[in-house]
């Protein structure tokens, strides 16, 4: 599987989308690592391409006819056409632009047909040296089909088709009875390298069900379902660079319950678990589809928020603060009580990074739990002091002084 984090295009033309589908329903993000896949291995595409040039320059030289010109000349005009639309896809995937999958999937059909054309003329020309040199090497570049393309198994066998196809009427052309037993031979060769390839791709997908499956879960806090502080920083991550992008402000919420160690002390660790259940529920109640929601330990909560307007921020500090000082029923029936305090930051004004967003985030809640609880505070300067005595045990040098104002 790719390993470079390189997306290409998904094929929009009908033939290509069918040639490229792997015959049974897969999500959009396994399709696109699917379409990757394609444009992988380059010293199998290297080894097939000087592979079949050198044998169409062989014939060509050993039988200058019109019908091993042309094809020697048209290998060379595929090879050299799949080359540069291989690179052009990589520098628009790196400048994550569209890139020419149709026109490289019809390449590979076309290379595949140029190889079968090659066969074909061999055995219809009565020279056994060629007409072996070809067979050999069509056989051989079907390996490399397969283990190139398998992420796309119509595809593979339709390459198959083309490449070994024309055995059949070549051998018919050339005369030789003791050629009738290809007649045999390559339907099942062909049958079973395309089953092959479809046996792969179901193993390919499901290795990278698998991987999904981990990544999601190692993002993942187990208790709550929400974010842990791993997926934060990927969502912290991603939204700097869309604001770098496109040059907008958002705010994140530091959030901490008041009061969930006196119900942990009076009614067991479990029931502090099931409070952070409840909590979590209603955070996913409150904020937007679009609000990132984490837990990134014990009850120490982060909200993302995807509205850019501060003032959006402040009023959904407000608006959890009122929910969570409300009582709360635990499995049960028993009702506690609970309050949230806050600290917020916004990008760019408190940080341009995930470490100082949340540095200053914390800060502010710092202030925030020093203020009385189940109120919110917005960083400032004097929150990121207040934080660093804190830190540092009431021991704050000149220079860390001046770096926090």
């Amino acid at each position: 599987m790719r390993g470079d984090g390189l997306a290409f295009s998904l094929p929009r033309w009908r033939v290509t989308r069918w040639l490229a589908d792997p015959g049974y329903p897969v999500s959009s993000d396994i399709r696109v690592s699917l379409i990757g896949e394609l444009y992988g291995c380059w010293s199998v595409f290297a080894g097939g391409a000087i592979n079949t040039v050198a044998v169409a320059a062989a014939l060509a030289l050993r039988a200058p006819t019109v019908l091993f010109i042309s094809w020697f000349v048209l290998e060379v005009a595929i090879c050299l056409s799949r080359l540069i639309v291989m690179i052009i896809s990589y520098r628009r995937a790196r400048a994550k632009m569209r890139t020419p999958t149709d026109i490289h999937i019809l390449l590979s059909v076309a290379w595949s047909a140029s190889v079968g054309f090659g066969v074909g003329i061999s055995l219809g020309s009565g020279d056994w040296v060629a007409a072996s040199l070809t067979c050999i090497s069509s056989a051989a570049m079907v390996g490399g089909i397969c283990f190139r393309n398998f992420s796309a198994p119509r595809l593979v066998g339709t390459m198959i088709l083309f490449s070994v196809g024309p055995v059949i009427p070549g051998v018919a052309m050339s005369h030789e009875p003791l050629l009738f037993a290809m007649y045999l031979q390559m339907p099942v060769y062909f049958l079973a390298m395309t089953g092959a390839a479809f046996r792969l791709n179901k193993m390919l997908v499901a290795v990278m069900h698998a991987k999904r499956e981990s990544d999601e879960r190692a993002r993942l806090d187990p208790l709550t379902g929400l974010n842990n502080r791993a997926g934060l920083i990927d969502a912290l991550q991603s939204r700097l660079t869309r604001k770098a992008i496109a040059d907008q402000s958002f705010a994140l919420l530091y959030l901490d319950l008041d009061g969930f160690k006196p119900v942990n002390d009076t009614f067991g660790h479990a029931a502090g678990d099931e409070l952070l259940k409840i909590v979590a529920a209603t955070l996913r109640q409150i904020v937007s589809p679009a609000d990132v929601i984490a837990r990134i330990g014990g009850d120490e909560f982060v909200v993302l928020a995807s509205d850019p307007a501060i003032d959006h921020a402040l009023a959904l500090g407000e608006r959890i603060i009122d929910v969570m000082t409300a009582p709360l029923t635990l499995p049960g029936g028993t009702r506690v009580n609970i309050g949230m305090s806050i600290g917020i930051a916004a990008a760019p004004d408190h940080g341009n990074d995930p470490e100082s967003l949340l540095f200053a985030a914390d800060a502010a809640l710092y202030e925030a739990k020093s203020s009385g609880k189940s109120c919110w505070r917005l960083a400032s300067a004097e929150a990121n002091l207040a934080a660093l005595r804190k830190f540092a045990g009431g021991d704050l040098t000149a220079t860390s002084v001046a770096s926090a104002a």
